[in-house]
């Protein structure tokens, strides 16, 4: 079985989520599937229809959300900087092509936002900077093309 890494903090948000799916949203759409039963005729009613595909969603992604976890490996952030890039770590990074100045936290795959600064370290940047040291320069082949970094810090 393959292990999938987390941070204590994405492990944490994913059992929120699991336990919501159970407690909360598992008994709202019983309570609509039950209410739309008692308007009647079950064949043309849109509003079970409705009721019956969200249960099958969130059906579906309690199953996913267990999986994920059944899999976790949660990987503690190190207390102090490390001298290399490793997971859980933020990076300090200088797009050497544009000068803009970028940080991420290297997370798991299920983690990822890079909106949020968040990148999976199976991502092509990720694979790129896991192992390098403050100083060193990365060249990162992205879907948009290549880049050139400098890593200007790591930071936990």
């Amino acid at each position: 079985m393959e292990r999938i890494p987390f941070t204590p903090e994405g492990f944490q948000r994913l059992k929120a989520e699991l336990e919501r799916l159970k407690t909360v949203e598992r008994r709202d759409v019983v309570k609509a599937i039950e209410e739309a039963r008692a308007h009647g005729d079950i064949s043309e009613n849109a509003e079970y229809e409705a009721a019956k595909e969200r249960q099958a969603h969130i059906e579906g992604r309690i199953q996913e959300l267990s999986d994920r976890l059944a899999r976790a490996e949660v990987i503690e952030i190190p207390k102090e900087p490390p001298s290399r890039v490793q997971f859980g770590v933020k990076v300090r990074l200088l797009d050497l092509d544009t000068e803009e100045e970028l940080v991420y936290r290297l997370v798991g795959p299920y983690e990822s936002d890079v909106e949020k600064g968040l990148v999976s370290v199976t991502s092509p940047l990720g694979r790129a900077l896991i192992g390098k040291e403050v100083g060193e320069e990365v060249e990162v082949r992205t879907p948009s093309g290549v880049r050139h970094l400098e890593i200007l810090a790591i930071e936990v």
